[in-house]
This record gives structure tokens, C-alpha cells and sequence, in this order.
């Protein structure tokens, strides 16, 4: 049994998954200790950022990562556009070499979603330490990367949820 592709309605492709980031976020950020350790606090809008890259080229994904970055500044108490800066220079890599990664095997897409990764934390990184002007813990930087590195199923599967409303994946 064949499906049509169906268009993609932003509402389902954006707002869903940005929903879902930010509640999973803040789920996250809650007081929670585990065996004596906090909860960890991947940046989890990471998976729709590099999963709208891959799936269709918009501005309402940009869009929906800055506010989303936004969100994420007011929950963790980080200074206004930080994470909206570092998810939006994470984005544009991918978003200009998504028909490359189109026809990537997994393993390949998991490895450019690290560095996607890398390339936000290394930002918000920077901006937090000029604003600082002291570097924050690279101990606690690489655990996040590493948290959210670990993500990338998320992203996988949203991109094969919408990937027929893209011909490049047909």
C-alpha cells in the first residue's frame, strides 16, 4: 500500500515539534535528582533545528528557532538571544548543505548533526564568555553536547515523518 505525500502544514512540521523541545526542556530543567544527579539538560530544540534544515527550506522554522531560543534563554537564565544566536548558526550549515546530506545514511546525518551540535554549544560558549568575560565550565559544555548529541534518533524520525512532503527524498 503506497501513501500520497501530503503538503506540510506548518502547524504539524514547526509548531509541533517546537512544542515538544520546549516542554521536553522544561521537564528537564525541573528539580529531579537521579542516583544524587540532575536531570541532564540537552538543548533540545537541536533535533527539530537540524530536521527542519534537512526537510524544506522556510521562514518559519527560523523563525520558530528564535523564539524557541527565546524560551530556552528565560527557562535556563542565559542572556537575551543566546540560544536563539547558537541554534540559528547551527541551522544555516545544515539548511545550506541539506541536499548533500539528503542522500546520507544515517550514520553520516548523526555525525553532521554532532557537529551542528558543536557549532551551537561552541557559540553560546563564546557569547557567554565575552558576556561573562570568563569562560564557562568546558566540563559542563561537553556533557550537554554530549546529551544532546545523543538526541539525534528524535531528529532522525522527524525527518522520516515528513520526508515524502519533500520530492528530494522521493
Amino acid at each position: 500500500m503506497t501513501t500520497l505525500a501530503q503538503p506540510l502544514r506548518v502547524s504539524r512540521w514547526v509548531g509541533g515539534p517546537l512544542l515538544a523541545a520546549l516542554a521536553v526542556s522544561l521537564l528537564l530543567a525541573a528539580p529531579i535528582r537521579l542516583l544524587g544527579l540532575p536531570l541532564p539538560e540537552p538543548v533540545t530544540l537541536m533535533v527539530p533545528a537540524f530536521a527542519w534544515a534537512m526537510i524544506r527550506p522556510a521562514a518559519a522554522p527560523a523563525f520558530a528557532l528564535l523564539l524557541g531560543g527565546l524560551a530556552l534563554e528565560g527557562l535556563w537564565g542565559a542572556p537575551a538571544g543566546l540560544w536563539a544566536i547558537s541554534l540559528l548558526a547551527a541551522y544555516l550549515p545544515i539548511l545550506v548543505l541539506r541536499n548533500i546530506l539528503a542522500a546520507q545514511s544515517p550514520v553520516v546525518l548523526w555525525a553532521w548533526y554532532g557537529l551542528a551540535c558543536l557549532l551551537a554549544q561552541l557559540v553560546g560558549w563564546l557569547i557567554s564568555a565575552w558576556i561573562a568575560g570568563a569562560p564557562p565550565s568546558l566540563a559542563a559544555a561537553g556533557l550537554q553536547w554530549l546529551a544532546t548529541v545523543l538526541l539525534f534518533p528524535l531528529a532522525a524520525l522527524l525527518i522520516e515523518r515528513f520526508r515524502d512532503a519533500d520530492v528530494r527524498f522521493r
